[in-house]
């Protein structure tokens, strides 16, 4: 399934008319839904799908698999691709991509230390970074601005209002 480009798919947002514009919104809301849906399943099971009996401590299967020394950290990193795959289609910002890289790599190579790196692979959870990052950005990305209107209602009510005081207070004043 390819994602069409949030920003894209909101520019066209502001030529629709309102109703499409809504429909739009709500199936692109829809879709990123499901995305993170997927990834928190995804995140869970290389994060945290294992609880260490009598501690708080969390791991998934990209700490088990990165106990092979180097080789395991590389299949984690191919891993840790499908969520910035994911990302891309959704249309988070290069930034975004830039930082979910960037906490690929500190995980895989701070995960390739000796000894250290395997308890490292289980305290960092790229994965879940990278979700959590996916999710700020698509709730940012969502809070459109519409283009406040001219108050018409509220204009014609106090003209309204004004009159009928005026033609009340006008009587009692003169007679």
């Amino acid at each position: 399934m390819t994602w069409p480009d949030t920003g894209t798919l909101l520019q066209e947002d502001s030529t629709m008319s309102n109703g499409d514009s809504a429909a739009q919104t709500t199936d692109l809301r829809a879709r990123q839904r499901a995305t993170l849906a997927r990834l928190d399943r995804f995140s869970r099971l290389t994060d945290t799908a294992i609880r260490i009996p009598f501690t708080r401590i969390r791991l998934g299967l990209d700490p088990i698999i990165g106990l092979l020394p180097v080789v395991g950290d590389v299949i984690g990193l191919l891993l840790s691709l499908y969520v910035l795959l994911e990302a891309h289609r959704a249309g988070a910002s290069t930034s975004v991509q830039t930082h979910m890289v960037k906490n690929m790599l500190v995980e895989t190579f701070g995960g390739m230390v000796p000894v250290v790196g395997d308890a490292f692979d289980i305290v960092y959870k790229a994965n879940t970074r990278n979700t959590r990052l996916l999710r700020e950005h698509l709730e940012k990305e969502l809070q459109i601005e519409e283009k406040p209107r001219f108050p018409w209602k509220q204009l014609i009510f106090l003209i309204i209002v004004l009159a009928v005081v005026t033609g009340l207070v006008i009587p009692l004043l003169l007679g």
